[in-house]
């Protein structure tokens, strides 16, 4: 499927795991493996996003959906693809996905010190509901909170 800012995006396979790592190393001080991937790719209730832009990934998400909620684990956008929407459709992408599943509501957690992720959900609906202090452990530095951010979800069409 073709989307604005000339992306391709499909639905994540088992076999997306190194690619998905590399992408997570791009954007994170403590990076996911590719086993790790590949683990919860395997999860009950896996799902997510690969998006990539003229044939090379340029970002993913990946969720979790279990009985009524779900849960973005990770979403992760290139540095050249950056502050161009990929993250908010993806984060889209995994909303719509999770309520067709019957999810009602959408958790995420992040670093209190990504400002521009933070702002990405706020602009998407979600809200704060909570912290996890020292979350984050950064190396040489002093541990992060995590943000608990949650989105209520509407039933799709002919659902709920």
């Amino acid at each position: 499927m073709k989307f604005p800012g000339n992306w391709a995006i499909r639905p994540l396979t088992a076999d997306d795991a190194p690619v998905l790592a590399a992408l997570h190393r791009d954007g994170f001080a403590e990076p996911w493996s590719t086993e790790t991937f590949a683990g919860l790719l395997m999860l009950p209730g896996a799902f997510g996003q690969l998006a990539s832009a003229q044939g090379q990934p340029a970002g993913f998400v990946l969720a979790r959906v279990a009985a009524d909620e779900a849960e973005i684990l990770t979403l992760a956008v290139s540095a050249s693809q950056r502050r161009r929407g990929l993250g908010a459709k993806l984060a889209e992408l995994a909303s719509a996905e999770a309520a067709t599943q019957g999810a009602t509501r959408l958790f995420l957690e992040v670093a209190v010190d990504n400002a521009a992720a933070e702002a990405l959900y706020r602009a998407l609906g979600f809200a704060e509901i909570g912290r996890r202090p020292g979350y984050y452990g950064k190396p040489g530095q002093k541990k992060l909170d995590a943000l608990l951010m949650s989105l209520p979800l509407r039933s799709p069409p002919g659902r709920g």
